[in-house]
């Protein structure tokens, strides 16, 4: 079975709940505790094990109790790690302002979670129809000429899954257009399709995209609780959403890029393994904090509950 290999950075998310964010130097009361939560790229590894795949974590991690955090999840769902802790410094943390309008705001604190090395992610050992996870974050010194040299070397039969992030847009030409020529897959929200192809409607981001990859890549674009776009060998199909009431949305695009990944890895045609991922992101919004992806058995319940939508296929 094909697995799903994370590149990126693992970090505790420490959930704060706020009336509305507070001007600057001014002050809010958090309703209730903070809450601690491993984060970051375990987000998408969890969702992908919780539906059955075969997921190891490739990331750097450090010592101490953040970094204690990260590797007991990973444990508890079954979730490799392939390299050891980094010693005399814990894993970063990121603090998520949530509004009742379920919009967060992030505040992120690095750590040991940077301190990847070319030696380290190869350890995860790539071989042919793995989905390899990269995230436009990890672009960023100190994790890019390491990830860089990393991925020169990826077996060619191993699938580069890259989730763009924020901040692609915004990186040289050249180093955009180097990791696009390696991208197998593309999974993002829709405004980073937006951004980086400068094509308002959503639908159009996906053909443009497709351009810029290689021949016979995967681009998928969600479009909130509307649902996602699939582009596959050059035909565009709209998978339907599943709109809930959301309490949490942090996590929730992760959480669709694990169900999808996991879901492909197990077998399934990218557009079942949309559809599912759909799903799963519809559930996780209702739950709060980022590893609340569901498992395999409760997405096959709320599918059941929930009639399916025909597709568009163009």
């Amino acid at each position: 079975m094909p697995r799903v290999l994370h590149t990126a950075q693992a970090l505790v998310d420490v959930m704060v709940e706020v009336p509305a964010l507070p001007s600057t130097g001014s002050n809010v009361n958090a309703v209730g505790v903070p809450r601690s939560y491993a984060g970051g790229a375990v987000t998408i590894s969890l969702a992908a094990a919780r539906v059955g795949a075969k997921a190891v974590h490739g990331g750097a991690h450090g010592e101490g109790p953040n970094g204690d955090l990260i590797r007991e999840v990973l444990r508890h769902n079954g979730i490799g790690l392939s390299s050891p802790a980094i010693e005399g410094t814990d894993t970063g943390c990121c603090y998520v302002f949530v509004e009742p309008s379920a919009e967060r705001t992030f505040v992120t604190c690095y750590g040991a979670e940077r301190a990847i090395t070319a030696e380290s992610l190869a350890l995860l050992q790539p071989e042919a129809g793995d989905l390899v996870c990269v995230s436009g974050y990890s672009l960023f010194e100190p994790t890019r000429d390491p990830l860089l040299t990393f991925l020169d070397s990826l077996d060619s039969g191993a699938h580069l899954v890259l989730d763009p992030g924020a901040p692609f847009a915004s990186f040289p030409r050249a180093l955009r257009k180097r990791i696009l020529a390696r991208t197998d897959v593309w999974t993002s929200n829709a405004d980073e399709a937006r951004e980086i192809t400068g094509i308002d409607d959503v639908r159009g981001t996906l053909p443009a995209l497709g351009r810029l990859l290689g021949q016979g890549a995967i681009v998928i674009v969600r479009d909130g609780a509307d649902g996602c776009y699939l582009f596959e060998r050059g035909h565009l199909d709209y998978v339907p959403g599943y709109p809930q009431k959301a309490i949490d949305t942090n996590g929730a695009g992760d959480t669709h890029t694990g169900i999808l990944l996991g879901e492909r890895a197990l077998g399934a045609p990218w557009i079942e393994a949309a559809r599912r991922a759909n799903a799963g992101a519809a559930l996780k919004v209702t739950r709060k904090g980022p590893i609340t992806a569901p498992t395999r058995a409760e997405i096959d319940d709320f599918l059941a509950s929930n009639p399916a939508t025909s597709l568009e296929v163009h």
